[in-house]
């Protein structure tokens, strides 16, 4: 997902926009864009949404973010949202390896009473001090977990740290990069709030691909061919990778390690990279 757009499950008339742009997944908010006295209504609106046909037919990833545990909506958006056309539940404000289990073993139970037989994704979000700490736990936590999505306004604004202090942000970035690497899953960068600052957001978002971040989350239409671009591996990457993992099912067939590609030595680390660098860049449909 180099592209990832949030909107309001509370807007129903966004719906067949989102489907019909160019993000690669849209993720349908239960959680902060929907005002506490209309959860209920946007959740029922959702669940409409997902069972239509529209959606059936629509090829983007589905992800939708519900209410964290700790609240009164959890169970009810959980339940809501267990359905076939759900491809990732987006966890906000995981604490601990426990909030991620406690997740998976209720989706288990509902996805086990509705016969449904492909497991539904978890994306857990950083946007705490001790979610922060404890983010490698949270990625290693279930084996439904398929990336860990930053969140700085949660983490930042509370704390007093300032969003443009580069240092701040490139930091949080590699931990929870590296986190997602233990686990060997997708990290996801954090949404950009000043919208109308395209070239911000471009600055972000390149740091986090420098990173070896996936994709960025966009809560905005005119973010999203900035997201698409940046995390788009380039054509000279594109064509290394073919080369690289041509070269390396050669090597497999001829029972060779270590092989060299255009002068540089490969071996499993720089194969795996190639293979993903060509999986990316598959258009989406």
């Amino acid at each position: 997902m180099r592209s990832k757009l949030f909107v309001p499950a509370s807007r129903p008339e966004l719906f067949p926009k989102a489907l019909a742009g160019i993000a690669d997944a849209i993720s349908f908010d239960l959680e902060d864009a929907v005002a506490e006295a209309r959860k209920a209504e946007a959740r029922a609106m959702l669940a409409t949404a997902l069972a239509s046909a529209e959606f059936a037919a629509s090829r983007k990833t589905i992800v939708v973010r519900i209410n964290a545990r700790a609240t009164l909506h959890f169970a009810a958006d959980l339940a809501a949202v267990a359905i076939a056309r759900v491809d990732v539940i987006n966890v906000p404000k995981a604490e601990s390896a426990d909030d991620v289990r406690a997740v998976a073993d209720a989706l288990a139970r509902l996805e086990k009473e509705r016969g449904l037989t492909r497991p539904i994704g978890l994306l857990a979000t950083i946007e705490s001090p001790r979610g922060l700490r404890c983010a490698a736990e949270i990625a290693c936590a279930h084996p439904r977990v398929v990336g860990l999505q930053l969140g700085f306004a949660d983490l930042f604004e509370p704390l007093g740290i300032d969003r443009t202090e580069t240092a701040a942000v490139r930091h949080v970035q590699l931990a929870v990069r590296l986190a997602a690497g233990e686990a060997g899953v997708a990290a996801y960068d954090a949404a950009f709030a000043a919208f109308k600052d395209l070239d911000g957001f471009r600055a972000e978002a390149v740091s986090a691909r420098r990173l070896g971040f996936t994709g960025k989350s966009c809560i905005h239409p005119g973010q999203l061919a900035l997201a698409n671009e940046v995390f788009r591996p380039s054509d000279a990457e594109i064509a290394f990778a073919q080369r690289v993992v041509a070269a390396a099912a050669e090597a497999a067939r001829n029972g060779v390690g270590a092989f060299a590609v255009d002068g540089k030595m490969i071996d499993e680390p720089f194969i795996k990279r190639a293979q993903a660098i060509v999986a990316l860049s598959q258009p989406v449909v």
